[in-house]
């Protein structure tokens, strides 16, 4: 049940879950009546870095939870039994032992988090935190200088975090080799209260607030007639249409990119896989912003201002990275010798591809995709910066919606939002396998 539960706070957008509990501390709001209950007075004014340290902090940690947990999982027991013989404390053993094996796990779900952080924005917004992103999206139109500098800035702090992180990658070196016996399993015993206490605050604040909030309002709002579910048909449709098309172009572009870096490790497959990375360490507000700017003073671009092909090659730059890896495994999984077999089989390389290689990558194409999918069903900066005029998705729905009041219908948007991410998440974390290593 922890296992599940614990790992729920991924399919929650941060902006999403930062409405949810904002709304919930309004007059008449689900948390307010709670804190009423016990006879204290609920906060008014919830903005600065604390609530935003906190919130973020709750809805981002799976990304180290997962890696971390599946590696702890694949760690082989006699090491840390070998440590016990040896004389040394559980402290001891852990800190010299279980931590140094755990550390690229450590460094890579911290690195995802960090990034995150620096190309938030609408989390940061709604709670009145002043960071780069709130310059850049203030500044975007009355004063390009200064939301440029911002943007510089902003890239310059997300080249630091990967090279100050990576510098501590790969010190200590590290047993790979997974375990094959079965996990002993520890009775906490006197600690276990601590332990449930410690989750289920973590899983009240990450999910149970925020929905049973979202619930509250929306309730409301369709019980009242102030909401109607037919305007969330053209959102939804948007969505599911944008999100599908950015996860077909890019493993489109991402595929020979795979193919050259993981067979040929070639240069230019290198340098390629190398530029698709990268575009993850920039901040979607920032690729939006630098489009833009291109395409208005391009005059053969200048046409496709706000249109639908520059938000997805907005989308396609930024979330390429986190399909590369599902397609790289994909692409290994075709062996040389079945590969030699088809070239003498099949002369035409295209009907070796559709026939024999995309059959055996499909797994990893499709986690690929999905993965793209649910980052852009998630995705707010770059889809305000560079949407067509008129065009709505779910997320910039719920964005207006609470920007201008309007509670019950950011709730009911917010709970369409959460049921397709969750959906994919479902598919992609849960079903895909993860929470089992976990």
């Amino acid at each position: 049940m922890w296992r599940l539960l614990l790992v729920l706070p991924i399919a929650l957008p941060s902006f999403v879950g930062t409405t949810a509990i904002l709304a919930g501390f309004t007059p008449g709001g689900l948390l307010a009546s709670l804190w009423e209950t016990f006879g204290a007075e609920p906060p008014r004014r919830i903005r600065g870095l604390f609530p935003a340290w906190l919130l973020l902090t709750v809805f981002s940690y799976p990304f180290v939870l997962l890696p971390v947990s599946a590696r702890l999982r694949a760690l082989r027991p006699s090491l840390d039994e070998s440590a016990r013989l040896l004389g040394a404390s559980p402290i001891e053993t852990f800190m010299r032992v279980t931590l140094p094996q755990i550390r690229a796990a450590i460094v890579g779900g911290t690195l995802i988090v960090a990034l995150y952080m620096l190309s938030e924005f609408g989390a940061v917004q709604l709670l009145g935190f002043d960071t780069l992103t709130r310059v850049i999206y203030a500044t975007r139109q009355v004063d390009r200088a200064t939301s440029f500098m911002a943007a510089a800035m902003l890239f310059a702090a997300s080249l630091a975090v990967v090279a100050i992180v990576r510098a501590g990658h790969g010190r200590v070196a590290s047993d790979e080799r997974a375990g094959t016996g079965p996990t002993k399993v520890v009775r906490l015993g006197w600690a276990a209260p601590f332990a449930l206490l410690a989750c289920g605050g973590v899983v009240a604040l990450g999910i149970g607030a925020p929905i049973s909030s979202l619930i509250t309002w929306a309730s409301r709002g369709i019980r009242d007639g102030r909401v109607q579910l037919d305007d969330l048909l053209t959102p939804i449709q948007n969505t599911a249409q944008v999100a599908v098309i950015t996860a077909l172009i890019t493993l489109i572009v991402v595929l020979p990119v795979a193919i050259s870096a993981t067979r040929h490790r070639d240069f230019a497959g290198r340098v390629a896989s190398v530029a698709i990375v990268s575009g993850f360490a920039l901040p979607a507000i920032v690729i939006a912003l630098s489009i833009a700017v291109l395409a208005l003073n391009t005059p053969a671009l200048d046409r496709f201002y706000q249109t639908m092909p520059l938000l997805l090659v907005a989308y396609v730059v930024h979330f390429g990275s986190q399909a590369l890896g599902s397609v790289e495994q994909g692409v290994r999984a075709v062996s040389p010798a079945l590969l030699d077999s088809s070239r003498l089989l099949e002369p035409s390389w295209w009907r070796r591809l559709a026939r024999v290689e995309l059959p055996l990558m499909r797994n990893g194409l499709v986690a690929g995709g999905g993965l793209v999918m649910l980052a852009v069903v998630k995705e707010l900066p770059a889809t305000l910066l560079l949407a067509p005029i008129g065009f709505r998705t779910l997320a910039t729905d719920v964005w207006a919606s609470f920007e201008e009041g309007f509670l019950a219908d950011a709730a009911v948007g917010s709970l369409a939002l959460l049921a397709v991410s969750g959906a994919l998440s479902w598919l992609l974390v849960f079903r895909g396998g993860v929470t089992r290593d976990v």
